[in-house]
């Protein structure tokens, strides 16, 4: 089947409840290679340089995912669960491996191609990677939240929560913009900000694990947080449908002060408002009682179980995430490198003037809990923290112990 036809009817597929077997081979022989990932602007670039360098061995066809993270894993298991021969390369969130590989739905990497995924990668990207002690992703990009502030409104950055709330409430006092900006809708968002606090405070979600609820003593300081952020002077009256760009749009606005927010940010505020580039600063993520410990996310490739060519796939995955395409992407697209000396690369310094914050950062960062019933753990904790301000923090953390629990024993994967 020609690709182009291949192409159509894997859309067809995506956006209907029929599900389409695309050919595995290209038009002339060649063994077609169905990448599917999330929305990114140079990843068609990308894909044309590992084409080239495949020389006929294999091609890479780019299937672009929905840009919601949810619509895009809910697309990746409908296909994979009915065994879709037309996946091959998938870029998974860092949260879906122990998902996927628990339902068997992607393929071990072994051999050769673990050895080149593990090359010069950063350790906390790599662990996302990994399910049981066992590599199932070659790590992509990776991310790490930091605060970012308005140094003529704040010219020292505050190194807690409680600071930010303290020159939140002293620039309100001067009529000064005093919001500050962090994820408080009812989405992962959410839940990764309760993640860090939680780890900030020396605690833990779920046990290390996955198996049981965990949730301490350093749970309940963090809902004891969010409660007084969101009812305090910095909390945007909107904060209960923030997400990550609605709080760089309210920075860029001037209605803020600052954000905790991926490193995306810098390079919007640089294109968007050149005039106010110059007093926008970076710190590390804020802590509870000390240095806080950053969200990690970011993105790796898997390559599908039911691919026709896995050992193509495997190298056309190798090849999208080489040094070279991470740097194209970090440069042109703002996703940070995992593997680590592509910092030092051409363009690096220029695009990411943070480059050692964010290394400092992926030292400490804070992973999500790993487990197959992720999804239904984070959506029962969007819902029982939303919305921040009417958090009860001995309420809510006996709530989320239970509903948590309960997610644990969820028969199989959610659709």
């Amino acid at each position: 089947m020609g690709r182009r036809l291949c192409a159509a009817l894997a859309a067809a597929a995506v956006g209907t409840s029929v599900l389409t077997a695309c050919g595995s081979d290209d038009d002339g022989g060649v063994p077609l290679i169905n990448l599917y990932n999330s929305p990114q602007q140079n990843m068609a670039a990308i894909v044309e340089r590992c084409n080239e360098q495949a020389a006929g061995r294999y091609r890479i066809a780019l299937n672009t995912l929905p840009r919601g993270a949810d619509d895009q894993r809910e697309q990746l298991v409908r296909r994979l669960a009915a065994a879709d021969p037309g996946l091959d390369v998938l870029g998974l969130d860092v949260t879906w491996t122990a998902e996927l590989a628990e339902a068997k739905w992607i393929r071990e990497w072994t051999g050769r191609n673990a050895e080149e995924a593990r090359k010069g990668t950063l350790v906390m990207p790599l662990d996302t990677a990994m399910w049981q002690g066992r590599l199932y992703g070659a790590p992509y990009n990776t991310n790490v939240q930091l605060l970012w502030y308005r140094s003529d409104l704040m010219p020292e950055a505050p190194a807690t929560w409680d600071g930010l709330m303290k020159a939140s409430a002293l620039l309100a006092e001067q009529g000064k913009p005093h919001y500050g900006e962090v994820t408080g809708a009812q989405y992962e968002g959410i839940v990764v900000w309760f993640n860090s606090l939680v780890a900030s405070a020396g605690g833990r979600i779920l046990t290390p694990d996955g198996m049981r609820v965990d949730l301490g003593p350093p749970a309940l300081k963090a809902l004891e947080v969010m409660r007084a952020f969101a009812t305090s002077k910095a909390a945007d009256p909107s904060l209960s449908n923030t997400k990550e760009d609605d709080a760089r749009l309210a920075v860029e606005a001037g209605r803020a002060a600052y954000e905790v927010n991926w490193p995306f940010v810098y390079a919007s505020m640089a294109s968007n408002k050149p005039d106010m580039i110059r007093d926008f600063r970076w710190a590390p993520y804020p802590g509870i009682d000390g240095p806080g410990r950053s969200p990690l996310g970011g993105a790796n490739f898997a390559v599908s179980a039911y691919s026709a060519h896995p050992e193509a796939s495997f190298q056309a995955a190798l090849c999208l995430r080489d040094p070279e395409s991470q740097r194209i992407a970090a440069v042109k697209d703002g996703l940070p490198p995992t593997i680590e000396s592509v910092y030092d690369a051409e363009g690096m310094a220029k695009a990411y003037p943070m480059k050692r914050a964010i290394l400092d950062a992926l030292k400490t960062a804070a992973p999500r809990p790993k487990t197959p019933t992720y999804q239904n753990v984070s959506t029962v904790t969007a819902v029982t923290l939303s919305p921040p301000a009417a958090i009860d923090p001995p309420r809510t953390l006996s709530t989320l112990r239970g509903l948590i629990s309960d997610a644990l024993q969820s028969k199989g994967v959610l659709p």
